[in-house]
């Protein structure tokens, strides 16, 4: 995919305190968020910028590693050309009514946002908001709980 840009200064904190470096906090909780989806990953952080190399299951998995990553306080670039996708197949309990093996978009949630109306404008209609929560559970854990500069991805539809 390749190298994507985030709000530097919005996302969860990670990176206060604590003896561990940035990179090990941030393969922690890609190992705990993905699972065993990421095998062989290796996490480097250098000024805001986090690189990813390893194995993945699937390109929706890539997609939600790089969310993942990107949405920390203080992470201003992801790259993850050296992360590859074993499959271009759906991630493990992907939704079916949406297509995991396209590249999906990614969306800046703005001032005003609900999932809903992010689901009108992409899928046509509000009711289908579950489908934008789920295909972002590991970076959206309630779905009436998202801020604007938060990143997230618009799968396509089946």
């Amino acid at each position: 995919m390749g190298v994507f840009s985030f709000l530097k200064d919005k996302g969860m904190s990670l990176f206060g305190g604590g003896d561990e470096d940035e990179a090990e906090k941030v393969q922690g909780m890609l190992n705990e968020e993905l699972g065993g989806r990421v095998q062989d990953v290796n996490v480097e952080v250098s000024d805001g910028v986090v690189k990813l190399t390893g194995k993945c299951d699937s390109r929706a998995t890539l997609e939600k590693a790089v969310l993942l990553a990107g949405n920390i306080e203080g992470v201003s670039q992801v790259d993850d050309s050296g992360l590859a996708p074993e499959s271009a197949g759906p991630a493990e309990g992907g939704v079916a009514e949406l297509n995991e093996a396209e590249e999906s978009q990614f969306y800046v949630i703005q001032s005003g946002d609900s999932l809903s109306k992010i689901a009108k404008e992409f899928y046509g209609s509000g009711s289908k908001y579950p489908l934008i929560f789920e295909a972002n559970r590991e970076v959206i854990k309630d779905p009436d709980k998202i801020y604007p500069g938060q990143t997230i991805r618009i799968p396509k539809l089946a």
